[in-house]
């Protein structure tokens, strides 16, 4: 590993404008930057760097660690400058053995790129990066990159329809779950999840934990996104309001069936292959806490919480009356955005679990329910974001909260009955509700500070909680 030549400013000014940077509003500073690996086979040169990123509004007090994080920035070198790649212009240096360099972000590069697909596939381990491949599928070494531009916290290249790989761009030291989960799927023969091709590893320093860089999987050129499809199964219904959910020409409680059984026979195949375990009641106690230690801290920032704190306070504490809490490796941040539906049913994506949590704590088990009460969550936001897109008159919207409201239930019952097999015991739906009303107060907050215009949609779902 060995110093950039590029001067950190420059990395500084290049973090403040991309979509994936999450220290955006924070006083920081890039306290070091270091060059992790080169790609085989150039030319052209590309450098992967290490930016480490430190905030200046943390540890202020003396005695309290600073904070900081480490992001990945891969850069192609051209000699000459590429104005095909000018949006892409990152800086430059000069090297003295191959004179000025002109430094660019390599994901919007195909010739860089290339690089990479043909390094999974010699599954190369020069240059100080690893690249694993997992048998049972020949990469299309031919196939051309596109860089997609939706993406926020990585950055996800397709190779033509035959794979796609996502660049990590915040990384910490340690087995990253995208990567561990998929492979455990892929092995597992789950039809599920996209299957795994590859990752790229690295390491600081030896002896030091691995840093996984990249992860290369199948590519599901005509899959729909579960969230999208939701929304078009909302708008049908709002069209004809006078036309129950049951019998709107857009139901999508087939859908949710088939996603809840999808989720179902995936949480059942990493209970097979990741530890899980009965956990104590003291343990179930801790959760209970922790829940309403989130909901006391939440009150101090969304008022209306107060009505139904009592109630909420409620359905944690029963928790704590849990004999024990049953745990294993979930998804840890689902909802619809993380599901694809492709001729050969669903799909599921994406985990990494909640990106806002360290990577130890998204490592650890979890309760499957925190899944399941997300997937809830989400069919509850799919019938209310559409809604507030209306312009309807006041009799209108009288129907149409109506209409959003048996959507939303008609989809958690038939999601929940799907995966559940069944009715839930007393015990799971001691969790469930608890992990939901959680979920609904971390969204209050949440709205609040970010779109505060869309609180309403949580706090309805709080205010039911507190009328049931």
């Amino acid at each position: 590993m060995t110093p950039s030549h590029l001067d950190p400013s420059v990395f500084s000014e290049f973090l403040d404008r991309t979509r994936w940077f999450g220290g955006k509003g924070r006083p920081y500073s890039v306290t070091d930057v270091r060059t992790v690996g080169e790609l085989p086979g150039g030319p052209p040169l590309v450098l992967i760097h290490l930016v480490e990123v430190t905030y200046t509004d943390a540890g202020a007090s003396p005695g309290e660690a600073t904070e900081t994080e480490l992001y990945q920035v891969p850069l192609v070198y051209y000699q000459d400058a590429e104005h095909r790649l000018d949006h892409a212009f990152v800086g430059w240096w000069e090297d003295p053995d191959r004179g000025w360099q002109h430094a660019y972000d390599a994901a919007h590069d195909r010739d860089a790129m290339a690089l990479w697909l043909r390094a999974f596939a010699a599954e190369s381990t020069e240059g100080g990066l690893e690249f694993h491949r997992l048998p049972g599928h020949e990469l299309d070494l031919e196939a051309s990159s596109t860089l997609f531009s939706g993406e926020q916290s990585n950055s996800s290249v397709a190779y033509g329809e035959d794979s796609l790989m996502k660049v990590f761009r915040k990384v910490t030291p340690g087995v990253n779950p995208d990567i561990a989960v998929h492979e455990v799927l892929t092995r597992a023969g789950s039809e599920h999840v996209p299957a795994l091709y590859g990752w790229l590893e690295t390491r600081l320093d030896e002896g030091d934990d691995v840093l996984q860089l990249a992860m290369l999987q199948q590519f599901l050129r005509t899959a729909s996104d579960g969230w999208d499809l939701a929304l078009a199964s909302v708008r049908a219904l709002y069209a004809d309001p006078e036309v129950h959910a049951r019998d709107s020409g857009g139901d999508f409680a087939g859908e949710s069936s088939r996603l809840g059984e999808a989720l179902r026979e995936v949480h059942h195949t990493l209970r097979e292959h990741f530890p899980a375990e009965t956990r104590p009641a003291s343990e179930a106690a801790e959760l209970a806490a922790a829940m309403t230690g989130r909901l006391e801290t939440a009150l101090g920032v969304v008022p209306e919480l107060r009505e139904h704190a009592a109630t909420l306070r409620a359905a944690f504490a029963a928790v704590a009356k849990l004999d024990g809490l049953e745990v294993q490796q979930v998804h840890g941040d689902l909802h619809l955005g993380q599901t694809l539906r492709t001729s050969h049913g669903w799909k599921i994506v994406d985990f990494e679990g909640e990106p806002a949590k360290p990577l130890a704590e998204r490592q650890l088990p979890d309760s499957p329910w925190r899944d399941v009460a997300g997937m809830l969550r989400s069919f509850d936001y799919a019938a209310r974001v559409v809604q507030r897109s209306l312009s309807t008159s006041e009799a209108d919207a009288d129907l149409i909260d109506t209409r959003a409201q048996e959507w939303s239930e008609r989809n958690k019952f038939h999601f929940l009955h799907a995966y559940a097999g069944g009715e839930l015991s007393p015990e799971q739906r001691v969790l469930l509700d608890a992990y939901f009303a959680d979920k609904a107060v971390y969204e209050t907050v949440y709205e609040t500070r970010n779109r505060p215009s869309w609180v309403a949609i949580p706090l309805q779902a709080v205010a039911r909680i507190g009328a049931a």
